[in-house]
């Protein structure tokens, strides 16, 4: 049985910097035209390096996102909330106690946390924008020929 694909998904992580970016541009990228996708942090951090480089090696800029908060949304009207932290997946669940809304939670590893040279940090960041890749094609198939 598919699984049904909400019109409007919110991405979250702790500072809307690394995981919750590259989560909503694949997000745009594979459904933009079928899904409302936006993306925010429990903090607003600022604009990362290796995301943005990341992200560039399978053809997505993500070099003009800038960072939100949870406090900054305009709308709360999302079907869904995948957080991608524990810190945001507690954010997200208080947000969504008087909404009809699902909450995901799928813990992703920060890779700003991993430290040595510049490849070792990207392998890093490559890991983490493959696992939300495999993640959201796995979540949100993308449409056969047939359908």
């Amino acid at each position: 049985m598919p699984i049904e694909r909400p019109s409007a998904v919110l991405f979250a992580c702790t500072m809307n910097t690394i995981r919750s970016p590259m989560a909503e541009a694949m997000m745009k990228h594979f459904h933009g035209r079928q899904v409302w996708v936006e993306s925010v942090g429990v903090h607003k951090g600022e604009a990362d390096a290796f995301a943005v480089a990341a992200m560039d090696e399978i053809g997505m800029d993500i070099s003009r996102h800038h960072p939100r908060s949870f406090e900054e949304l305009e709308d709360t009207s999302f079907d869904l909330v995948i957080s991608l932290s524990p810190e945001a997946q507690h954010h997200a669940v208080e947000m969504t106690r008087t909404m009809a809304c699902e909450v995901e939670f799928w813990n992703t590893f920060d890779p700003s946390l991993v430290e040595g040279n510049r490849e070792t940090r990207m392998e890093a960041y490559r890991r983490v924008r493959d696992e939300l890749e495999r993640h959201i094609l796995e979540r949100f198939p993308l449409a056969s020929a047939r359908d």
